[in-house]
C-alpha cells in the first residue's frame, strides 16, 4: 500500500445517487477549505464495515465537528445506488457516503487492491486519513495481512490523532421485541435526545433465556449505556432527564 502523506488527494468526480437522482460530485467540492476525514472500506453491506467500521463513525460525527473536523466521508468502490441504499439500510445521516464506482480515486490513492479471490473484483484496501485543504495530513493503513484488517482506521483511533484530550460518547444499546409500545417509548426518547442506539431484538438477535442474564430481568426494553444497565422506558426517562 502506498502512504501519501503530504500529497494532494486525487483529482476525481464521483457520480452520487440521492433521492431526487444523480449529483456528481467533485474532490474540489469536497476537501477545499476544509477539514476532512476519510474511510474507505472494502464494500458496502460487508460484516466489519456495516457493524463497526461506518456506524461508529457516524456515532462520533460530532465530536470530530468539535475538534475542527468540517465533514467525514466513507469512501467504497461501489455505485452510487449501492452506497445510496447502504445509507438509508444503516440510518447514516451525517457521514456523507461517496461511491468510487470505477475504483479512480482509490487507485489514485495506491490503495486498489484484487478481491477476486471472493468475487469482489478490485476493491479499496481498508484505510482512513485526514485531509486539510486537499493535502493528505495523515493515513491510517491497515496492515497488509491476509483477510481484512481492522486495526488502525477505525473512529476511536483517528479520533485519537486528531484530538486526543477528545471524550467519546458512551455506547448505548437498547434489548427489544417486535410489537413492544415501552420499546418503542425508550426508542422515541433516545432519538428525541440524540443519542444514537443499537437496537438487538429477542428472537432475532438475542434469545429470551439471555435477557435474564444480562438484565436480570424478562421484561423489555432494556437499556445499558457503556455496559451499565440503566432499565426499562420509565428509568431511562428518569437517567435523561438529570
Amino acid at each position: 500500500m502506498e502512504n501519501m502523506t503530504g500529497k494532494r488527494v486525487p483529482t476525481v468526480t464521483f457520480r452520487t445517487r440521492t433521492d431526487e437522482g444523480w449529483l456528481d460530485v467533485t474532490t474540489e467540492d469536497l476537501f477545499a477549505g476544509k477539514n476532512v476525514v476519510v474511510f474507505s472500506l472494502p464494500g458496502a453491506f460487508t460484516p466489519t464495515c456495516s457493524a463497526t467500521h461506518l456506524p461508529r463513525y457516524e456515532e462520533l460525527y460530532d465530536v470530530f465537528r468539535q475538534h475542527g473536523i468540517d465533514d467525514i466521508l466513507c469512501v467504497s468502490v461501489n455505485d452510487g445506488f449501492v452506497m445510496h441504499a447502504w445509507q438509508k439500510d444503516q440510518a447514516i445521516k451525517k457521514v456523507r457516503m461517496i461511491p468510487d464506482g470505477n475504483g479512480h480515486f482509490t487507485r489514485g490513492m495506491g490503495m486498489l487492491v484484487d478481491k477476486e479471490y471472493l468475487g469482489f473484483g478490485q476493491r479499496s484496501w481498508r484505510y482512513a486519513m485526514l485531509v486539510r485543504d486537499g493535502v493528505i495530513d495523515q493515513m491510517f493503513i491497515e496492515p497488509e495481512k491476509p483477510g481484512d484488517p481492522f486495526e488502525v482506521s477505525d473512529a476511536d483511533n483517528v479520533l485519537a490523532y486528531v484530538a486526543p484530550e477528545a471524550t467519546t460518547p458512551e455506547t448505548v444499546a437498547l434489548i427489544s421485541r417486535v410489537g413492544c409500545p415501552h420499546c418503542q417509548r425508550a426508542k422515541a426518547l433516545l432519538e428525541q435526545k440524540g443519542i444514537r442506539y443499537n437496537e438487538i431484538v429477542i428472537g432475532r438477535d438475542i434469545e429470551q433465556t439471555a435477557l435474564r442474564g444480562l438484565a436480570g430481568s424478562t421484561t423489555v426494553p432494556q437499556v445499558f449505556f457503556g455496559g451499565k444497565l440503566i432499565g426499562g422506558a420509565d428509568e431511562l426517562e428518569v437517567a435523561l432527564s438529570a
